[in-house]
């Protein structure tokens, strides 16, 4: 006997519009996921940089004392003081913004967005209801599923971009550290 060849599993199962609703549904989640572990790598790379000050700034109030005495009247020691002094609290200032909450509030009300969750859809029986609603109707699911990755898509954007400064502003301000070090040595040796 011979035989008989089966079809392809997909033939064999009728054409379905939601057949990769599932797959689509993990896939949105898995860029949300994604993009709020670039959020938390943000704030950790400003951690980082925060605790680099903390040790440097803790080396550095311990010996002021010295480079003060020997160097009472040198304007240029303090013109680049200040300068590394600028730098230092800048940088610090972006790192403390990257841990600022941001909610972009500017656009529709989303069924994914805690702040909406519970001022924009009534009481909790209603918002079940519309919660529901949303989770069955693929366009309104997967167009507030967009809406989201981009609205934390650009809150990541915003955290690195204050990161991206921090590290800029840290770099610069240890080439004048090293400068003003350098300076400081010069001077103690010839005076």
């Amino acid at each position: 006997m011979e035989e008989q060849e089966l079809p392809p599993e997909s033939a064999q199962r009728p054409y379905s519009k939601n057949a990769h609703t599932e797959e689509l549904v993990d896939h949105y989640w898995g860029s949300i996921n994604y993009i709020s572990s670039l959020i938390k790598a943000s704030e950790l790379k400003a951690g980082l940089i925060l605790s680099f000050y903390g040790i440097l700034l803790n080396f550095i109030f311990q010996s002021i004392d010295g480079i003060f005495d020997a160097t009472s009247n040198n304007p240029m020691l303090y013109v680049l003081i200040g300068a590394w002094f600028f730098c230092t609290a800048a940088s610090i200032f972006y790192c403390v913004r990257c841990f600022i909450p941001k909610i972009e509030g500017n656009y529709d009300k989303n069924i994914f967005f805690f702040g909406d969750v519970i001022s924009k859809f009534g009481s909790i029986k209603e918002f079940a209801k519309t919660f529901y609603k949303v989770s069955v109707d693929e366009e309104q699911l997967f167009g507030q599923l967009g809406e989201q990755i981009y609205i934390i898509s650009k809150i990541a954007a915003w955290k690195f971009r204050n990161v991206k400064r921090a590290i800029r502003l840290l770099a610069l301000g240890l080439i004048v550290l090293f400068i003003t070090a350098s300076y400081y040595i010069i001077l103690t040796v010839v005076l």
